[in-house]
């Protein structure tokens, strides 16, 4: 079963993602940091299951989106990686892009654009 991963420090923003995104069908796992999403990665990958997606914020405690990408990265390639933050400087967006960030959404976001772009990804 393919997962998407929403990884935001904010439950309301994990509850939005989630309910924006719910039409796709796959499964969801939300994470509150980088740290906690990549042992929840690990898990689901031991029990053979696959991440279609992740919905990615910047600014979290622990480990920030950019530290989560660059360690995300090193283990996976291909995996989209849609960040979603309130970040919007060209410097931040330029970093992201660089570890691997498929694409940047300014938040406070549209449900219909979020999915938008999700299921572009998803093709």
């Amino acid at each position: 079963m393919k997962h998407i991963l929403i990884i935001d420090d904010s439950p309301t923003i994990r509850i939005s993602v989630e309910h924006a995104l719910k039409s796709l069908g796959h499964a969801m796992v939300c994470a509150e940091n980088g740290r906690d999403a990549l042992g929840k990665i690990d898990a689901l990958i031991a029990q053979g299951h696959d991440i279609a997606l992740c919905v990615l914020d910047v600014n979290m405690p622990e480990m920030d989106g950019i530290s989560f990408l660059k360690e995300f990265r090193s283990r996976d390639k291909f995996t989209p990686v849609l960040i979603l933050t309130t970040e919007s400087e060209d410097d931040k967006i330029k970093e992201g892009r660089s570890h691997g960030a498929s694409g940047w959404i300014i938040k406070p976001f549209k449900p219909d654009e979020l999915l938008s772009v999700a299921k572009r990804f998803l093709k």
